[in-house]
């Protein structure tokens, strides 16, 4: 007995309430009374059919068989086996029966939802768009009703409005008649246009706008009603029919020609921002040859700042047109490197120190024509290509293909064309009895007759002829014979300059270089 009982026993009393004299009540419970839940069904095998208890035997056997049986051994492990060897072909098995199976890959077709009629699968295909290959007809066709008249021709456009142009190598009656024109009114037309006009000199890519009228029968072809074009940027013609016959009109253009003056930083290179600052491609190429006699292209840095002038036209009608180059230029942080004008009767370009070289003289040999080094000199050699000694008039210099040519002092191009074994060959007259002529180049870049300053460029590298490598033939001539380059000396004296001819040049270039810089309006042609 614990000490509550023995103090309830004693004095009759409890902790925290009197006890009743009475048997004590039970105290009800706070949770609820669980709620009996139905026992779960018996699985089949548990069951005490007869056929049950024969199929839990069987699966019962089933399990002892697998229990001391592995169905899916590690193949990596007891490698030979009899359990390796039957999970093997339990793998190929599985393999086997997952190929049998794998799905087709064709397109499904589907049952159309209704069947479909011959009438009304030519409907289909009337109004299906398909290719003509997979049984496509072009649209449903009718029969004729009495609300139809049947035409016995397509009428004709009465006029048809069209543009040609000509090609390289192209005649103007040639272009006419491939456009649609008659041969008798193309005739017509190249005599009137002969008559204002050179044919000869009309410009490859030259428009034509053409207007062709109705043509009295459909084995005829159209009469020319009008015919226009621009043969000259300050003129253009216009030939139509009037009375019956062709006439030709002359409309003089007006024309204002100013300077352009286009700037820019050379940048990773110089043709191409020639180019996105406006320059037209020809004066670009005139500007880099203008340049090159003066300053090497190498020595131009991408932070130098190109500048050109040139000559710039604007018609009335609003078309522009890019003249000559007139100024050629370099500028080096704020200071002019190299400034050349196009200056003389040869409309070649100069500096101000070749106008103003009065009174000086060089004296010593002839500089090198090209950037190389002398691989063959003067004299008795064996022939590379003939293969037997002869003589070798002049002294070879390997350079690179295309690399630009010099000419080595002051004078005019007597001779620029093919001269057999030397392949493309300039010679150039110095006076004196003094001759120099240069040989297998690639491309000649001056014509007979031109007059040529000292380190003008006259071609380039190349190796026509009789060559075996790109290299130039350097010769020298003295009375017409030929003599070794590496011994002739010279005496150069520059003319004293005419004072006039030194002021205008000035007042030219400062006039040039006075032009703002600006960018080209309006269309060019």
């Amino acid at each position: 007995m614990g000490p509550r009982e023995e103090l309830g026993l004693a004095g009759g009393a409890t902790f925290g309430r009197a006890r009743s004299s009475a048997a004590p009540a039970r105290r009800a419970s706070l949770l609820p009374s669980p709620v009996p839940q139905p026992l779960p069904e018996p699985a089949f095998r548990d069951k005490p059919h007869p056929f049950a208890r024969q199929w839990d035997e069987v699966c019962r056997r089933i399990e002892r068989w697998a229990a001391v049986r592995s169905l899916a051994p590690d193949l990596a492990e007891n490698v030979g086996s009899l359990g390796w060897f039957r999970g093997l072909a339990l793998f190929i098995s599985l393999m086997l029966i997952a190929i049998m199976f794998w799905p087709r890959f064709a397109p499904l077709e589907a049952a159309p939802l209704v069947a479909l009629d011959e009438g009304s699968q030519a409907e289909f295909g009337a109004q299906a768009v398909r290719a003509f290959a997979l049984g496509s007809t072009q649209g449903r066709h009718f029969a004729a009703t009495d609300a139809v008249s049947r035409l016995a021709a397509a009428p004709e456009r009465p006029e048809i409005q069209l543009t040609a142009t000509i090609g390289e190598n192209d005649s103007l009656p040639s272009m006419l008649q491939r456009a649609g024109v008659g041969s008798g009114d193309a005739g017509q037309v190249a005599v009137l246009v002969a008559n204002a006009f050179p044919l000869t000199e009309i410009a490859t890519g030259t428009r034509f706008s053409i207007t062709l009228g109705a043509r009295s029968s459909p084995s005829d072809p159209r009469p020319l009603v009008a015919i226009g074009f621009r043969p000259r940027f300050d003129l253009a013609l216009a030939i139509t029919r009037q009375n019956g016959g062709l006439v030709l009109s002359r409309k003089p253009i007006a024309v204002d020609s100013k300077p352009l003056r286009v700037q820019g930083l050379v940048g990773d290179s110089l043709y191409r921002s020639a180019r996105a600052a406006g320059a037209a491609p020809g004066a670009v190429r005139d500007y880099l040859r203008a340049i090159e006699q003066a300053l090497p292209l190498e020595e131009i840095a991408p932070t130098d700042t190109f500048d050109l002038v040139l000559s710039y036209k604007y018609a009335a009608d609003g078309e522009g047109e890019a003249g000559d180059l007139l100024y050629a230029g370099v500028v080096r942080e704020g200071r002019p490197r190299a400034q050349l004008l196009r200056w003389g009767t040869d409309r070649g370009f100069a500096s101000l120190a070749d106008i103003t070289g009065a009174g000086q003289s060089e004296t010593g040999i002839f500089g090198a024509p090209v950037a190389g080094h002398m691989t063959s000199g003067y004299g008795m050699r064996r022939h590379p290509i003939l293969g037997y000694v002869r003589m070798h008039s002049g002294v070879d210099f390997a350079a690179s293909w295309g690399s630009p040519i010099y000419a080595v002092t002051d004078g005019h191009v007597q001779y620029a064309g093919w001269h057999g074994g030397h392949g493309n060959y300039v010679r150039l007259e110095h006076g004196g009895g003094i001759a120099t002529g240069y040989g297998h180049m690639s491309r000649i870049a001056v014509s007979p007759g031109a007059m040529v300053r000292r380190g003008q460029i006259i071609g380039y590298v190349g190796s026509t002829g009789l060559s075996t490598g790109a290299h130039l033939h350097y010769e020298v001539y003295r009375g017409g014979q030929t003599v070794d380059p590496m011994s002739v000396r010279m005496i150069q004296r520059r003319q004293a300059a005419d004072p006039r001819q030194v002021a205008a040049f000035r007042a030219r270039l400062q006039a040039l270089l006075a032009v703002r810089p600006s960018a080209i309006l309006g269309p060019q042609r």
